[in-house]
Formats: structure tokens, sequence, C-alpha cells
């Protein structure tokens, strides 16, 4: 009979240090790790869905965020301070559409607004055209563009604060004007 319950208590024991690795020990585990890699510079990054873009120089990617896959992908890259988003998504519309919903989409986080004007954007390729625009949220300001390629759609947005939005500016249009798109044809 002791040697039942003295089985049966190691058991338990065994089992509630298992629970407490999981719940307590992996937690920690990943917290440990760190949740950004260097990117090298002037590499394009496959974004998913065919496309890729050169991230501004000294970014690091945020590797918690970031979700390609062969019909949709998601990019984020720290820049400092600024943070440098891509998503590619399938999409059944035209740029105005693709515009729309992406200023929807800012517009739907609280306070957080589009403000100004839309402008004409091109990558350095000449092959997408788009829409570009800014927003503005409480403390930070933000930029975006958007793109259109097949039946996808391509965001790009970006923020951080006025001033350190202004500082990186040619960094982050040349990291817009970077994305390319691989046929599907």
């Amino acid at each position: 009979m002791w040697r039942r319950l003295l089985r049966n208590g190691f058991g338990s024991g065994v089992i509630v240090l298992v629970l407490g690795l999981l719940a307590y020990g992996l937690p920690a585990l990943d917290r440990s790790l760190d949740s950004t890699q260097a990117v090298p510079d002037g590499v394009p990054y496959d974004v998913g869905g065919g496309v890729t873009v050169i991230p501004p120089p000294g970014a690091l990617l945020d590797v918690t965020r970031t979700r390609p896959a062969d019909d949709r992908g998601t990019v984020v890259f720290l820049v400092g301070p600024i943070r440098y988003v891509v998503v590619v998504t399938p999409f059944d519309g035209g740029l105005p559409d693709a515009a729309d919903k992406l200023r929807r989409k800012i517009a739907s986080n609280r306070g957080y607004q589009v403000v100004g004007r839309e402008a004409s954007i091109a990558t350095a390729d000449g092959r997408l055209l788009g829409l570009a625009g800014g927003y503005s949220a409480p403390g930070l300001g933000g930029r975006y563009a958007v793109f259109t390629a097949g039946e996808r759609s391509i965001e790009v947005t970006v923020s951080g604060t006025d001033p350190q939005l202004n500082a990186a500016r040619a960094a982050i249009d040349a990291a817009t004007r970077s994305i390319t798109v691989r046929s599907t044809e």
C-alpha cells in the first residue's frame, strides 16, 4: 500500500513539475530571446506574396510580428524608434479601393486620423504606381503608401515622431520605392 502511495505521489510530483516548467519556464525563455535581428543593408527582403523590399539602412527585423507566406506577408522593421511595416494581402480591386481600405484601417485605431492630401508615388523601377499620404496619432506622425499588383495590395505604414520621420525621410522613401513584385504569370 505504501509503495502505491509513494509511486502515485512521485507521478503527481512529476506532473506538477512539468506543468510548472510549461507555465513559468517557457514564458521566461521566450522573454529571454531577442525579438529583433539585424538585416543586411541593401539586400532585398522577401515580404511574402512575391513582394520584396530593401529595408532602410540599419533596420532591425521584428521577428515577433513578421509573417511571410506564399500569397501574403507582413514584415516589421525598426529603424531606431521608427516602425516601418509592409503588408501584402490578396486583393480584388483597384488602387482607389486599396487606398480607401488602408485609410479606414489607419482611422480605425483610436486617436489616429488621416491628414493632408494623397499624392501619387511610384517604385524605382516604375512598375508599381500607388498613392501616398500621412496620418497622425497621439504623440506620433505617420506616412502610408499603397500599391496594387495583380490580385494583391501592398500597404506601407511608417510611424514615429515628426522629427524622427523627417530625419529618416530619405531612407524611408528609398525603401518604399525599392518594393518589387515577382511576376505570377
